[in-house]
């Protein structure tokens, strides 16, 4: 079984930084399928950046430039560095994880870019 949890979110002012951290126990190695999501309230969850099958990486057009995914496989944790933060980056962002027809979702962590 595959579980995920996130840390690293907070309070941020705008054009600060952030880094967030997913650690992921269990069966999960470098060639599955890991990235994060974000949601604001009141709409859907969307893709920010996605490791797939730990061959390369896709941004969603918002972040590209201003965050950087990575992952090390050895501690099976991923990260989200998160640079120029604007209010609009504010959400609760997700990890995520794919095995095959698994996929797992980490609980959550709240952004806030906010002077």
């Amino acid at each position: 079984q595959v579980q995920l949890a996130e840390s690293g979110g907070g309070l941020v002012q705008p054009g600060g930084s952030l880094t967030l951290s997913c650690a992921a126990s269990g069966s999960i190695g470098s060639g599955n399928t890991m990235g994060w999501y974000r949601r604001v309230p009141g709409k859907q969850r969307e893709l920010v950046a996605i490791s797939i099958s730990g061959d390369h990486t896709d941004y969603a057009d918002s972040v590209k430039g201003r965050f950087t995914f990575s992952r090390d496989n050895a501690k099976k944790t991923v990260y989200l560095q998160m640079n120029t933060l604007k209010p609009e980056d504010t959400a609760v962002y997700y990890c995520y994880a794919r095995k095959g027809p698994l996929e797992v979702w980490g609980q959550g962590t709240l952004v806030t870019v906010s002077s």
